[in-house]
């Protein structure tokens, strides 16, 4: 009799847990379309131009979520972990990329014309080619010595453990990043041909809009370098030995596929699209600090699980999701534009109480990469 009663207590919770989460969504979605009602259509304060405005803003810092999103994408289906120190690989990458300008700043050069100026403005090109792979380069090599010293002898421990590790491990980079760059907060000198600010002048609306130089080429970069990944994947060597590590390692080195190579160089990766990230970072926004990689780390982190965790094309979409709803959702929802990080970290609740597998769905184990 006990046995036939336990099943029927488990059906009567699960339908209350349903019940529970159905009533909850029906308040969520009613207060959004309330709010939306109140600002587009009662109030309707707010021109064209400010939303594409804010459209523009959107679709460049989610670019830039998708890439660091994608890192831990490809973490995860290698080793079914959540690297939370990817956001401070990003954050070195960054510093990176502040060296080089403050470099080629610093280096006079005499122009055709007989003015001595720095190699930045001179070579504003070879500045932010050379910024780019500096910040790569170093990122990646982050990503690969945090997966050698402080992953690599935890992978057959129980999750936990190496979750916590990677706390550990950011909590570390961030104070070493403080005791060697000092906590100032510092300003990203751009060349002169993409200083921020800057940009083509339209006009939207009969308002003026500036689509700057900056945003244009964030965007840019990351779709190119997301497409390029997603291709590698699929299509590469190394990538079908990703897919084949992640589906299982015991057959795959079986197979003859060097599987510690194989993490290693989805780590180096991983680093080397945060360190790109870092680098658009910082040309966008200006601002280089011991911190500036927490926020955008946790926020690709909640882009990942939006689009779909170990899915590349889900971490794409949730980074660009998340872009535009941190970007028009305040002005839409009518509330303060600094709880733009509470509504983030409110549509990653949403998410994880409604559809735990993402947008696209967590792709299964033997097509993760």
């Amino acid at each position: 009799m006990e046995n036939e009663i336990r099943p029927l207590r488990r059906y009567k919770r699960s339908n209350l847990s349903k019940i529970v989460r159905w009533i909850f969504g029906i308040i969520v979605l009613s207060y959004i379309i309330w709010r939306l009602y109140t600002v587009f259509i009662v109030q309707n304060e707010y021109s064209p131009d400010i939303w594409v405005r804010l459209l523009i803003s959107g679709l460049v810092i989610g670019g830039v979520y998708s890439l660091i999103a994608i890192g831990y994408t490809l973490v995860y289906g290698i080793l079914r972990m959540i690297n939370f120190a990817h956001g401070e690989v990003m954050m070195i990458g960054t510093f990176a990329g502040y060296f080089v300008f403050e470099a080629t700043n610093a280096i006079k050069v005499t122009s055709s014309s007989g003015e001595v100026t720095s190699l930045s403005n001179a070579q504003p090109v070879l500045a932010v080619i050379l910024a780019f792979i500096v910040g790569m380069a170093v990122a990646s090599t982050a990503g690969f010595l945090l997966e050698k010293i402080a992953y690599r002898r935890l992978r057959k421990a129980p999750r936990l453990i190496p979750l916590i590790s990677a706390i550990g491990a950011s909590i570390f980079l961030q104070n070493l990043a403080q005791l060697l760059f000092s906590p100032l907060v510092r300003d990203y000198k751009n060349p002169g041909l993409i200083a921020r600010g800057q940009g083509w002048a339209i006009t939207v609306a009969g308002a003026p809009l500036t689509i700057p130089y900056t945003g244009v080429l964030t965007f840019s970069l990351s779709i190119i370098l997301m497409f390029a990944l997603y291709t590698m994947v699929r299509k590469s060597k190394l990538g079908k030995a990703m897919r084949a590590v992640a589906a299982d390692k015991p057959t795959a080195a079986l197979m003859g596929i060097d599987v510690n190579a194989v993490i290693s160089q989805t780590f180096i990766i991983s680093g080397m699209l945060a360190g790109a990230a870092g680098v658009m970072w910082g040309l966008h926004n200006g601002l280089v600090y011991y911190y500036v990689g927490f926020l955008p780390g946790i926020k690709a982190f909640t882009s990942a699980v939006l689009g779909g965790i170990g899915n590349i094309p889900g971490a794409m979409l949730g980074g660009m999701l998340l872009g535009l709803i941190e970007s028009l959702g305040p002005t839409a929802l009518g509330i303060s534009y600094q709880l733009k990080d509470v509504l983030a970290f409110v549509i990653l609740i949403i998410i994880l109480v409604f559809r735990p597998s993402g947008i696209l769905g967590e792709v299964l184990s033997e097509e993760k990469v």
